[in-house]
């Protein structure tokens, strides 16, 4: 691996190109259990930069507060209130602008490494409303002037928050953040998008619990950190989560030991299924999310309380070195912060403290009713407020574009920037950016639902080697300016918003949309979409099915067993 350049396959293209699809995912799956992407270390490099300037910002702009003192009494401020409220709002608006998760070549997005303010602020991109059928004034597809002032509103009230003095009784004004929280939840239901990049689950929520007197504000953020580790750690009681675990190893830059990346898979290069090194390492993960917060809560300081805030902050420091592909790099560290504040500084105050039945109710619907419903009816929730972060279960699709076709979504969708494959194209050549997207698509077919993904894709186009097969991730992140693991924002929605605007005939974009697993069955819902004709087939797929399987299955042509969609499947839409 090089500073500038990635570390390829070593595979002559030409001869790759010719194979047949599941022939070309082969060698790239196991080229990605010993080198991951093969990120070049100057991407490493601005990942870690980028990082430290939101670290760096946020103090700096928390230490211009009147009346803390500036950077030189950091000290005596770096937990109060108001410095806490600050670096919320500074990371609400650093994810706003794109500049968080889902940025940079790690998102497929190389030139520019940010589509989302680039994107959320021009009129005639695509946006996609939560209820266009339900919400007054929210349908359509288009952004128009109204949307961008919305989005202007939620960066200008961010803003204001941040150059804002504390009230008397140690707070941010009320008022302010009452305009931000009103601006996002406004601007959310004219494009989920947007919403879902503000982290709207955690920051969101956190902007509503500012509103509450201020004696309630540490036990409830409490109670919302608690709920948040809990949520993540119940979401991987399933067998995709060992398969996140080998993956994200094979691609941390700190791990250099071929040896070790390899003992997280049974045996490679003939079988990549998770090893029980990776199913101890993730058994280890969701014991640590469940215990050391509850740790947290009960404790009131000394040994116990710096002994589960040690544990914590390494697990999160250990996600952090991985460098996951979506990079939810400054989400870590605003846990890392938040742990340190409101269990280490105010340990003494209990989750019992908080008094008010209103931010109780607030945080009983959404840190259970919210999770509960989308882990049990996963097509109306997306995979954030429903807790599932790192689990594996997540909604997927895969975009097929007859060949030759895929060029008429660059000339007929407005966007900020350009195809993921004419963006590395310009980089490192036509041939490399083609082996580079097909090295994302061995990554998804390293985990799970990838496998199911291969195999309904003979289902979808009867030869895929007819066809240019994109990540759903990728055509989300050109599209909309933003992608994040949620399959919701690249499935039938998306797919009438394009049909809108480029008018594909039958046959020439096929879309294959897979659901997230519901906790309370063993298989997960799919549908075969066609631009033009719409639903061409859905049904369901059994998750052992896809765990028991290779990322290339059993070579060209292989298909996995289906079966008729359960009813409360039957319903759902992408």
């Amino acid at each position: 691996m090089g500073f500038r350049t990635p570390r390829l396959a070593d595979l002559d293209v030409g001869e790759w190109r010719s194979l047949p699809y599941l022939d070309r995912i082969r060698p790239l799956a196991l080229h990605w259990v010993d080198h991951g992407f093969g990120t070049p270390g100057a991407v490493h490099l601005l990942y870690a930069a980028k990082t430290a300037v939101y670290a760096a910002g946020g103090l700096a702009v928390v230490a211009a507060t009147p009346g803390l003192g500036g950077l030189a009494h950091l000290g005596s401020w770096w937990a109060a209130p108001v410095a806490y409220q600050k670096l919320a709002v500074w990371t609400l608006l650093w994810e706003v602008l794109g500049l968080g998760c889902g940025s940079g070549p790690l998102s497929s997005h190389f030139v520019p490494p940010v589509g989302a303010f680039l994107h959320w602020a021009r009129p005639g991109t695509v946006r996609l409303p939560p209820w266009p059928g339900r919400v007054p004034f929210t349908g359509g597809t288009r952004r128009g002037a109204a949307d961008v002032l919305l989005y202007a509103a939620v960066a200008g009230a961010a803003v204001w928050l941040l150059c804002s003095p504390a009230g008397r009784d140690g707070m941010l004004p009320r008022v302010a953040v009452a305009a931000l929280a009103a601006a996002l939840a406004l601007l959310g239901l004219r494009d989920r998008t947007v919403f879902l990049a503000a982290r709207g689950e955690h920051h969101g929520l956190a902007l509503v619990l500012f509103l509450f007197p201020a004696a309630d504000l540490v036990p409830a953020l409490k109670l919302l950190m608690a709920a948040l580790w809990w949520g993540a750690a119940t979401s991987k009681l399933n067998r995709h989560f060992p398969f996140v675990v080998a993956v994200m190893v094979s691609n941390s830059p700190l791990q250099r030991w071929r040896r070790v990346k390899r003992a997280f898979y049974r045996h490679p290069p003939d079988d990549l299924r998770p090893s029980r090194t990776a199913v101890l390492a993730a058994h280890a993960g969701t014991a640590v999310e469940y215990a050391v917060p509850l740790v947290l809560l009960l404790s009131r300081g000394g040994t116990a309380t710096a002994a589960a805030l040690a544990v914590i902050v390494l697990f999160h420091l250990h996600i952090l070195s991985t460098v996951p592909m979506g990079v939810p790099l400054e989400w870590n560290v605003f846990f890392v912060y938040s742990a340190l504040v409101l269990f280490g500084r105010y340990a003494a105050v209990g989750p019992t403290a908080l008094h008010s039945p209103l931010p109780a109710a607030v945080l009983l619907v959404c840190l259970v009713g919210v999770p509960v419903l989308g882990n049990l009816r996963p097509d109306l929730v997306s995979f954030l407020p429903s807790m599932r972060y790192y689990a594996g279960n997540w909604p997927t699709s895969l975009w097929c574009f007859r060949r030759g076709a895929e060029g008429r979504l660059d000339a007929g969708v407005a966007k900020a920037a350009a195809l993921p494959v004419d963006q590395v194209a310009a980089l490192y050549g036509r041939e490399n950016a083609e082996l580079l997207l097909h090295l994302g698509l061995a990554w998804r077919s390293l985990h799970s639902h990838g496998r199911a993904l291969n195999g309904l894709l003979p289902r979808a186009v009867g030869d895929p080697d007819a066809y240019d097969v994109r990540d759903g991730e990728t055509v989300a992140g050109a599209v909309l300016g933003w992608n994040f693991g949620d399959g919701h924002l690249h499935g039938e929605q998306l797919l009438r918003a394009v049909q809108e605007r480029c008018g594909f005939a039958p046959g020439e974009l096929r879309v294959v949309a897979l659901e997230s697993q519901p906790v309370h069955r063993r298989c997960q819902h799919y549908r075969i979409l066609d631009a033009a004709d719409g639903t061409v087939e859905e049904g369901c797929v059994d998750v052992a099915d896809m765990t028991g399987r290779q990322p290339w299955l059993d070579g060209p042509g292989s298909t996995v067993p289906v079966r008729p969609a359960c009813p409360a499947a039957a319903g759902a839409r992408g």
